[in-house]
């Protein structure tokens, strides 16, 4: 009788082992995608972007981009916190954040409410930086080093400035002098951090293979 209930204990405890198995074998792969799948969504948001700014739905537009941000910062964490990092993902995700930023950018621009000038500053930056990932994957086969603090700020201060100028056109809160205070931020971050990225990805990894 124990032998019998013995062998009974060892085929459920076998039985669980090989749902437990298959059952990672489905969660694990579906987690592992989660931020890439996070980050597909932020980059579908970029065309939606685009048709409520030119509808002028300032409200909307600006629920959609904090949602976009908000998810930007949740797939890295979540990426790093169940060591999710892929190769895609790490190419994908610059991508999708320059996508929308700078979407935001060249429509706001288009509709007159942020100077031509400025969008040029940040188009043009952000898309060398994306160029500077690409070209140090291909010649180098390696992935560039972390964005810095002063980026970090950087996209912060872009992300932000976005954010005010759309609610002060909402005209709920009368930001203008905040609008006038970041768009000069966003112009002095941007222009530093872009030559420090010329500096560390470029000037410094030469200097040090030589």
């Amino acid at each position: 009788m124990r032998n019998a209930y013995g062998i009974v204990l060892r085929e459920q405890a076998e039985q669980n082992a090989v749902l437990d198995r298959g059952s990672d074998t489905f969660v694990f792969p579906l987690t592992r995608n989660i931020p890439n799948l996070l980050t597909l969504l932020r980059m579908c948001a970029a065309p939606v972007l685009i048709l409520f700014l030119m509808e002028r739905n300032y409200g909307v537009a600006a629920f959609l981009f904090l949602v976009a941000g908000i998810t930007d910062a949740l797939d890295g964490w979540f990426a790093k916190r169940f060591d999710c990092v892929t190769r895609l993902g790490t190419i994908l995700d610059p991508i999708a954040d320059k996508m929308l930023i700078i979407t935001a950018y060249i429509v706001l621009a288009l509709l007159g409410d942020i100077p031509l000038w400025l969008m040029l500053i940040v188009g043009f930056r952000d898309l060398g930086i994306v160029g500077g990932y690409l070209i140090l994957q291909t010649i180098h086969d390696e992935m560039p080093p972390q964005p810095s603090l002063l980026s970090k700020l950087n996209t912060l201060a872009q992300i932000t400035f976005v954010l005010i100028v759309m609610i002060n056109k909402i005209g709920w809160i009368p930001l203008s002098d905040v609008v006038n205070v970041l768009l000069w931020s966003v112009a002095f971050t941007t222009l530093v951090s872009g030559f420090h990225y010329i500096y560390r990805w470029f000037i410094r990894s030469d200097t040090a293979e030589s």
